[in-house]
């Protein structure tokens, strides 16, 4: 029997108060949903994080068995055989749902979206996801962030670029230093290896931040957003 085609992600989605000419897909943590993420992030800035003319899609991983929670079934974008950064990584796992994230880039592209009008990112796992996915299978995307992220030490993403000759999209990365689940080491050999391949990174640190977000690291992100995906100046007639 042929693998079923994976059903369309969930998404939550908050639409350009103008016209949509850009789209930023942001990847939530283990065990979130899109609401979720979206709800955290409305809290905190006291809105949503909404754009002129970027549509902001929130999709949800499907349930499945996660490996750290003892295979109880969790919301994550991948398995792991455990959160750490010196195993190796559950490629299975990662590399379906990059089909399955594929395919939420491609109904932009259908829109009328080009892939260098699309960024991807996430938090935590998401960060890791969106990682993944980029640099290993959609090297034209306007760029990548990863807050609070990391990739395991021999990562797919290091096999894929020590291999490869193209542009690649720029990664804007945040971490705190407090951060006790993902380290801020992890985040930052990350950030060093990326370099070290020719990914043109930004790492900002936040001292005393945990493993989650704050005002001014979505306050950086936005600007981020905004100077990688500009607004279109009117196409003359």
């Amino acid at each position: 029997l042929g693998m079923a085609a994976p059903a369309a992600l969930q998404r939550s989605v908050v639409s350009p108060a103008g016209r949509h000419t850009a789209s930023l897909i942001f990847l939530h943590g283990s065990g979130d949903t899109g609401q979720g993420a979206r709800a955290w992030i409305k809290q905190i800035l006291n809105q949503d994080m909404a754009f002129q003319h970027i549509k902001v899609i929130y999709p949800t991983a499907p349930a499945r068995p996660y490996t750290p929670l003892k295979g109880a079934f969790s919301n994550v974008w991948f398995d792991r055989y455990k959160i750490c950064n010196d195993v190796p990584e559950h490629i299975e796992s990662i590399d379906s749902m990059c089909q399955g994230l594929t395919d939420l880039i491609n109904d932009e592209v259908k829109n009328g979206i080009a892939k260098n009008r699309i960024l991807i990112g996430g938090f935590s796992m998401g960060g890791g996801m969106a990682m993944h996915l980029a640099y290993r299978f959609h090297q034209d995307l306007a760029g990548v962030f990863a807050l609070s992220s990391f990739l395991n030490k021999d990562s797919a993403v290091y096999q894929a670029l020590k291999r490869n000759e193209s542009a690649l999209p720029e990664l804007f990365q945040c971490h705190g230093t407090a951060d006790e689940l993902v380290l801020y080491s992890w985040g930052e050999e990350t950030n060093k290896m990326l370099k070290s391949l020719g990914v043109s990174a930004s790492l900002h640190t936040f001292p005393n931040l945990n493993h989650e977000l704050n005002r001014t690291e979505i306050e950086k992100l936005k600007s981020w957003i905004v100077k990688k995906l500009p607004v279109e100046a009117p196409r003359a007639n």
